[in-house]
This record gives structure tokens, C-alpha cells and sequence, in this order.
């Protein structure tokens, strides 16, 4: 018997993170095709180059200015060429991503099945995470196998009458990573962290979600500065996304502070080691929120709601909003309330056990008639 062609597509540096692992798996087990969409170019890159993945296709759609709608049709447009070439019997998608979405699209205009990693994230409200949020639901309702992360992501889509036997409990892939990221004599490739003394108070920071632009990432600034003032053991160091208006408003709230450290963003490697060697994690990601957990290390989200609620469940994340008092006053709770704070860093990791990927290719084979045995749902 043939084997099964799986074609993954991604297209940002989150989705090629988290589908890095399995990409490896499926090399393994399945004749395995990359395609990326390059919807962020420079940051995708650095994941390839970490991981040693060689795409056969690239669309490289990113263009200065693109709208949500421009990279939507070019997707679309770039995929069912492919897909009429390469005849793959299953497309892998992930996450949220407007590429994500447009790929599930193009997967059922082209009669291809769809598999979603990291299937039935919700918030219901679809202003929140934008356009996020709109985007896992039409591929939730495109896709033939759901890999969802947690059991209740698993109840979201029984709740929305998705097939039980297509849902497939995993874990999370970004778990998968952390194993192959993180060392003890790890050297920093961003200069400036290997200068930390990380005896002290480290801060650990990312905030660029489209929703938090303009004055609640200014909140999200005054809040952070707050916090470094008033405790001189305290550091922060802040991965500052490459949108413009994420940088304006960064530099003119953070910039000229001797205990802030405005860097570039940081690949997948130094991100994990800075995580695994900090002392809080300030973040409005939907990744860290759920690769710190793994590390013992707090995590404050900057944002009005999660669909991660497993972690607040849990305990391992604090959600703090975007109101500037409102993130000082948790951020203070957690450098005064020492048993908060031991309490979260000891909370178990909710999202995976390292082992989603080789769940998600059990599952696909399964699905396909070439394993005899359905993966154990992660639990």
C-alpha cells in the first residue's frame, strides 16, 4: 500500500513552531510535503532555518500593507494549484492564522480532507482574539479530523455537533518542542541576554495582538513600567514584534529605561531558554500561554478573555486584562503573595506531555485504514 501524502501548510512563525514537531514525525511515517505561505517572511524563516525544514512550496504572499482579504485570496489562489498537482490525501492545518483558514478553504474547494492541530480553541466572541477567533470556527466546521490540544477544547466542538469519532485528544504540539529547545549552558543568540543576571527578577514580555493595538497596548506598556519601577530587582525583557505600530508604541512608553530591554524578536531556541530562566511572563500569546506552564514560570495574560481557560483553570495563568491599573494590581500580587506565586509555578502544565505530534500521525493513520489502533486521548 501506498503511503498516505500529507501536506502541511503554514505560514507564520507561531504555526511553524508548533508544526514543526509534527512535521518531523510525519516525515517518519508518511510522504510528507511542506508548503508555506510566508505570511510572515522574516520570523517564519528563523523557525525553518532552527528545525531544518526544506518546503517544496513556497507562495511567499507577504507584501508591505497586506490586508486580511489580500492574503486570503492569495492562499486560496496560490493552494488549489498545488493540491491539483500533488493530489494529497490529507491537508494539516493549524491553529487560527488567516493563512490556516484560507488553506481549510482551498482544501474543500479542491475535494482535499482537512486535518486541524489544535482543533476547538474558543472564546465566542468573535472580536476576540480578531480574526482569530472567526477563523478556527470556519475551520472547525471545514475540517474532517479535529486534533484538539485538552478535552474541554474536545467538548467545544461536541458542542457545535462535530462527529465524536473525529475527534482526537493530543496535547499540544508546542509542548513537543520545548524538549529539543531548552539547555542549561544554552548561549543566548541575542547578545543582550547573555548579560542578565537572572538571579534577579526577570521579566519575560511579548504583546502585539491586532485587538490590543493602540491604547491597550499603551495600558499594557504604563503597567509593565510601573511594575519595574517600583521593584529595583526587577528586569524586563521585551521581544518587540516588527509591526510598526507595535514598535511606535513600544519605543515611546519603554524605550531609555536601564531595566528594559527592547530586542528584536527572539527565535523559538532563545525564547525558550529566556522563559525556562524568568521569574514572571507577561505575554497576550496564545503559544507562551501555553509552553511557559512547562517551564514552573507564572504567566500574566494581557488580554480581556482566553481560550485557553484550561490554564486559568489550572492555575498557571493569571488573566489580567488591558486596563493599566488592573495589570499592575495582578503583576503586584505576584511579586508581594509569595504563596500565589508558589502556587502557580507549581500548578501542572494542562496543554501536553511532549508526545502530541506522534498522537496526531497515529490518529491520521488510523483515520486513513493504515494503523489498526485509535491513539489514547491525552487526559
Amino acid at each position: 500500500m501506498d503511503k498516505l501524502k500529507v501536506i502541511s501548510v503554514f505560514g507564520t512563525r507561531p504555526e511553524a513552531i508548533k508544526m514543526a514537531p509534527l512535521v518531523k514525525k510525519l516525515e517518519e511515517h508518511t510522504e510528507s510535503v511542506v508548503c508555506v505561505t510566508a505570511q510572515h517572511r522574516q520570523m517564519l524563516d528563523q523557525v525553518l532555518d532552527i528545525f531544518g525544514i526544506s518546503p517544496k512550496y513556497d507562495l511567499d504572499i507577504m507584501k508591505e500593507g497586506q490586508t486580511l482579504s489580500g492574503i486570503t485570496s492569495a492562499v486560496t489562489n496560490g493552494l488549489c494549484g498545488i493540491f491539483e498537482k500533488e493530489k494529497p490525501d490529507l491537508c494539516l492545518v493549524h491553529g487560527d492564522t488567516t493563512t490556516t483558514f484560507a488553506a481549510a478553504l482551498a482544501s474543500f474547494y479542491s475535494h482535499v480532507k482537512v486535518g486541524h492541530v489544535e482543533a476547538g480553541l474558543r472564546t465566542y466572541d468573535k472580536e476576540q482574539p480578531y480574526p482569530e477567533e472567526m477563523n478556527r470556527q470556519l475551520v472547525g466546521r471545514l475540517a474532517d479530523l479535529h486534533f484538539s490540544p485538552t478535552k474541554a477544547a474536545r467538548e467545544n466542538l461536541l458542542g457545535e455537533h462535530t462527529p465524536r469519532e473525529s475527534i482526537f485528544v493530543t496535547g499540544n504540539t508546542a509542548i513537543d518542542c520545548i524538549k529539543n529547545t531548552v539547555r542549561k549552558d544554552y548561549v543566548f543568540g541575542e547578545k543582550t541576554l547573555n548579560n542578565l543576571d537572572f538571579s534577579r527578577k526577570i521579566i519575560a514580555m511579548t504583546a502585539h495582538r491586532r485587538e490590543n493595538l493602540g491604547e491597550p497596548l499603551e495600558n499594557i506598556c504604563r503597567a509593565a513600567r510601573r511594575i519595574v519601577d517600583e521593584h529595583a530587582d526587577a528586569e524586563l525583557v521585551y521581544a518587540v514584534h516588527l509591526n510598526p505600530a507595535v514598535q511606535k508604541t513600544v519605543h515611546a512608553l519603554l524605550d531609555s529605561h536601564p531595566r528594559i530591554h527592547l530586542v528584536d524578536p527572539l527565535d523559538i531556541n532563545d525564547m525558550h531558554n529566556l522563559m525556562s530562566r524568568s521569574f514572571l511572563i507577561f505575554t497576550d500569546s496564545g503559544g507562551i500561554q501555553e509552553e511557559a506552564p512547562s517551564f514552573n514560570v507564572p504567566v500574566l495574560v494581557l488580554r480581556n478573555v482566553t481560550e485557553r481557560p484550561e490554564g486559568v483553570a489550572a492555575g498557571t495563568l493569571l488573566l489580567a486584562g488591558v486596563n493599566e491599573d488592573e495589570i499592575y494590581a495582578a503583576a503586584s500580587r505576584l511579586f508581594g503573595d509569595k504563596t500565589l506565586y508558589e502556587k502557580m509555578q507549581n500548578a501542572k502544565n494542562p496543554f501536553g506531555d511532549g508526545n502530541a505530534s506522534a498522537r496526531i500521525v497515529q490518529a491520521v493513520l488510523y483515520s486513513f485504514g493504515r494503523a489498526n489502533t485509535r491513539p489514547d486521548d491525552y487526559l
